[in-house]
């Protein structure tokens, strides 16, 4: 059970890892994975072959779960990105294992969208985007309380934060 708890907390980072590949760096929003080697690097240590079509395939994955993520796509549009793959199960002496059968140039993108899945189901609502309105990050509230709103509590929360304590101190200083 705990490796299955590992492997499902590693495949949630891999997750986590893509969709923070696009980042905000000094006001403008940057691909870190719109350099080929870049791609080609980050695809290999990730377990892909780092093709240049399984990296195509990979950004659709990834800028669509971002959209669906941020609510700006339904989960729905993610279909087209699960076409023609299936699970297979194998029996072993500790149960039954499910085995992802895909067109090897989607297997990444299919293997992140099946994180995501996953993740809706064991912690709804727990993958969401930064609060920062000017951030691009997304988290994975993993606390108690399910109330965290930042990708970064020392970045993006103290920013916030500080930014609600200067807008009351103006209001009550015009009053």
């Amino acid at each position: 059970m705990t490796d299955d708890r590992e492997q499902q907390r590693a495949r949630q980072d891999v997750l986590l890892e893509l969709l923070n590949s696009t980042p905000v760096v000094n006001g403008m929003a940057e691909d870190q994975l719109a350099d080929p080697a870049a791609a080609r690097s980050w695809q290999q240590a990730h377990g892909g072959s780092g093709t240049a079509e399984e990296h195509r395939h990979l950004l659709q994955a990834r800028d669509a779960l971002q959209d669906v993520v941020r609510g700006t796509r339904p989960a729905a549009s993610l279909a087209p990105l699960l076409k023609d793959v299936s699970s297979r199960p194998h029996l072993l002496p500790a149960g039954v294992s499910w085995e992802l059968d895909a067109p090897a140039e989607r297997r990444m993108a299919v293997e992140a969208v099946m994180a995501w899945s996953g993740l809706q189901e064991a912690m709804p609502g727990r993958l969401r985007a930064c609060a920062n309105p000017e951030c691009r990050l997304f988290l994975i509230d993993r606390s108690k309380t399910n109330k965290g709103r930042w990708c970064s509590m020392a970045v993006c929360g103290n920013r916030m934060k500080a930014r609600r304590h200067y807008q009351r101190t103006r209001d009550t200083a015009g009053e």
